[in-house]
């Protein structure tokens, strides 16, 4: 089959399937079955695929018309200019997750100071601190094993060696103001609304990173607490939200010397900034 035609029929396989955006996941996933990029697709749009990459090319597109993320399909995912590898062991990195480096980017880290990463995932945060912060001293703790392994593939990747990565629940282990930042995307949808979430997060993405009791506040409610015991005074809390429970994670964090919420370019609050 030509290339042209396979996409063609990606297209519309996706279509009616209702997969978002059907020609950038076929383009996408025709680039990974060829190692190519998207200006090989256009210029030889009469190229015959061999049998052998036109039976890859209709394994990965069936995977993506039942709704697997393609980033699990292609194990790749672009975070602050890096490219991370997943796994269905990790939450995927999103856009909007950056505004978190960009609030650390505000408070400026000192050289040495120390920043901790909670739930750290595919190590997307701690990593991308580390590159903006060379001379801080960054730890990423996950509480499964497998994520924390994802991580630790990464940092090896980007060569972050001196990231650490461990497995920990939250911040029980870590000692009474010795940390100087605690930056988290914590798991903020509520178990009694999954239909705020696309079917592919749901089915897919794992539910620990996703949901967090009724109403999606349940990790917070430990966090700061525990965030308050182990930050050094006039540390920060940088944790990202859900856009519809910025006043809970404020009420959470009544009595800290400062709160401010960052909002994204269309004004929906993104991430919670709170001194200690």
């Amino acid at each position: 089959m030509l290339l042209r035609d396979a996409v063609q029929s990606a297209i519309r396989q996706f279509e009616e399937e209702a997969v978002g955006s059907p020609r950038m996941n076929a383009e996408v996933l025709m680039m990974f079955v060829l190692g190519c990029d998207r200006a090989h697709l256009y210029a030889h749009p009469d190229r015959e695929l061999t049998a052998d990459e036109y039976e890859r090319y209709e394994t990965v597109v069936s995977e993506r018309a039942l709704h697997k993320p393609s980033q699990y399909i292609t194990g790749h995912q672009e975070f602050w200019g890096l490219d991370f590898l997943v796994s269905p062991a990790v939450l995927i990195p999103r856009p909007e997750t950056e505004h978190v480096i960009e609030a650390m980017l505000e408070l400026a880290p000192a050289p040495g100071a120390k920043i901790v990463d909670v739930g750290a995932g595919s190590g997307c945060i701690a990593i991308a601190l580390a590159r903006e912060f060379p001379q801080a001293d960054i730890e990423g703790v996950d509480i499964s094993p497998e994520a924390v392994e994802v991580a630790l593939i990464n940092a090896a990747r980007l060569q972050c060696r001196h990231v650490r990565f461990r497995v920990n629940d939250l911040l029980e282990e870590f000692v009474d103001e010795s940390v100087d930042f605690v930056v988290s995307n914590p798991p903020y949808v509520g178990e009694a609304e999954p239909d705020k979430v696309q079917r592919q997060v749901r089915e897919y993405e794992p539910k620990i990173a996703v949901f967090a009791g009724p109403q999606g506040l349940d990790v917070y409610r430990r966090l700061i607490p525990q965030a308050l015991r182990v930050l050094k005074p006039g540390g920060w809390l940088v944790t990202e939200i859900g856009f519809s429970i910025e006043q809970p994670v404020r009420t959470l964090l009544d009595g800290w010397s400062e709160v401010r919420v960052n909002t994204d370019l269309q004004g929906i609050p993104r991430v919670v900034l709170a001194r200690k």
